[in-house]
């Protein structure tokens, strides 16, 4: 295995910061990129690289195709980047690829889509908190005046004291180990780090694609040869695709949803029902226990399980049903009948995660009984999704596309994801969601779209010395 160079990535690819609890998002053009060449040359040398753990701020730079266009990179390395990348995140298959109709749509976006103004460049501000934050950010603004670049958009994050994300699930329970990064996970939730960075092999045993140029085009000598072809320089290395989706999800739709669909033959409020529903769409309890080991109650003790198989312990889906979101989203051994083929096949399609929540919670304590019976408060909220992926169509695409609003997955009818599925626009505006179970499967019916996208792009963030080349780009 090749040695993992984390002193030469920007520190994001190795850790998602959650030490820092503040984080900001800033969209980014390029007007006048001689100026924002020397710019990038002086952050070059400030951006935390992979074995740092920087305990106050930390910045990283993430570039779209056509940003690093304006910054003079090589034709021959623009179109060395994946189809995905070079085509944008709104083209018209992508569009049917992702599942973005309706609300969803890139025209409705508030940014990245077709009638928004265009970026460059995503700047990734991390702080231990909100102070930290704002002078952080306040340095920055002040100098993107003189380095040719104006603010598009900004992002803002929210930090919640409990690791829940805003329909107020346990969240981050299952994120892939790096092959050959400290301490390996199970073999099972182990991947090549190929999966997620240029350079190295993935779980095909094969370099992924990866940018390059011809040596004469880096006189200084800052990029590294190519491993797989010598003859040239690889301006990918150590650097990875960045998907950016923005998420909004409807809070109160959600557990209103949940209630009025379990309500006793009375018409009462059903709680415990109310809440077993929505883990069942979900796939773990609140507290985050996975259905699949723990089928019965929310147990504390298993909040953070991952060490199971859905073939191997709940084949049928009487526990987490076979359509259930995080079921979806990693497969694990239940790909196919094969148990040892289906993990092989699932960690192929892995993510890095690296979102950040936005907006206030709907209630403070975020308990499923208050959410379902508080007011509609108006207020966006939601999740930045952002996940780091080595191919975009192999990954992001093939996960959002045949796992998540598949809806024949697994052998089912008509149902796509019940948390974060779209459906087509020539379908009904409503899905179907069934828990497995014996001696009758419980189906639940008129299911809404509870999340719709509301911005998004795909970006690449380049290793340091990569951000160094670009900076001497003439």
């Amino acid at each position: 295995m090749d040695p993992l160079e984390v002193e030469q990535m920007q520190g994001l690819l190795i850790r998602g910061y959650g030490h820092l609890n503040a984080a900001r998002f800033t969209l980014l053009a390029i007007r006048e990129p001689a100026r924002t060449k020397a710019w990038l040359k002086e952050m070059a040398s400030r951006l935390p690289n992979g074995a740092a753990k920087p305990d106050r701020q930390a910045v990283h730079l993430a570039f779209t195709h056509g940003g690093l266009q304006k910054l003079g990179l090589a034709p021959a390395a623009l179109d060395g980047f994946g189809r995905e990348f070079r085509e944008g995140m709104t083209t018209g298959h992508r569009q049917r690829l992702l599942g973005d109709y309706g609300d969803s749509a890139p025209p409705n976006w508030q940014w990245g889509g077709p009638v928004n103004p265009e970026f460059d460049l995503l700047f990734l501000e991390y702080a231990a908190d909100q102070t930290a934050l704002g002078e952080l950010s306040a340095e920055h603004e002040r100098r993107f005046p003189d380095a040719g670049l104006i603010p598009v958009h900004q992002l803002p994050t929210r930090f919640l004291a409990q690791p829940k994300e805003h329909f107020g699930f346990r969240d981050g329970v299952s994120q892939p180990r790096l092959a050959g990064w400290k301490e390996p996970d199970t073999p099972e939730n182990t991947v090549e780090p190929g999966e997620f960075i240029l350079g190295y092999r993935n779980e095909y045993g094969e370099y992924p694609e990866s940018p390059r140029v011809p040596p004469r085009e880096d006189p200084g000598n800052v990029l590294p040869v190519s491993r797989p072809d010598p003859a040239g320089k690889d301006f990918g290395r150590n650097g990875t695709y960045l998907v950016f989706r923005q998420l909004e999800q409807d809070v109160s739709l959600f557990w209103q949803f949940m209630r009025e669909k379990t309500r006793d033959p009375d018409g009462h409020p059903d709680y415990p029902a109310m809440v077993r529903l929505a883990a069942k769409m979900m796939g773990r309890w609140p507290g985050g226990a996975p259905l699949t080991t723990s089928p019965a109650w929310d147990d504390p003790a298993r909040e953070s399980e991952n060490d199971f198989g859905y073939r191997t312990h709940d084949a049928h889906g009487y526990g987490c049903p076979i359509g259930a979101h995080v079921r979806r989203s990693n497969p694990r051994d239940a790909v196919s009948e094969d148990p040892e083929n289906s993990v092989a096949v699932a960690k192929r399609h892995r993510l890095l995660r690296r979102g950040r929540l936005y907006g206030n919670p709907l209630v403070e304590s975020m308990r499923p009984e208050e959410m379902a019976t508080a007011e509609r408060d108006g207020e966006p909220r939601g999740l930045h999704f952002i996940c780091l992926n080595a191919n975009l169509g192999r990954q992001f695409e093939f996960v959002q596309h045949t796992w998540l609003n598949n809806p024949k997955f697994g052998g089912l009818y008509d149902e796509p994801d019940p948390v974060v599925g779209n459906h087509h626009p020539t379908d009904a505006l409503t899905g179907t969601f069934t828990a497995q179970r014996e001696p009758v499967r419980k189906r639940t019916t008129e299911v809404p779209r509870f999340v719709r996208v509301i911005g998004g792009a795909y970006f690449f963030v380049p290793s340091i010395p990569a951000v160094e080349y670009l900076a001497n780009l003439p």
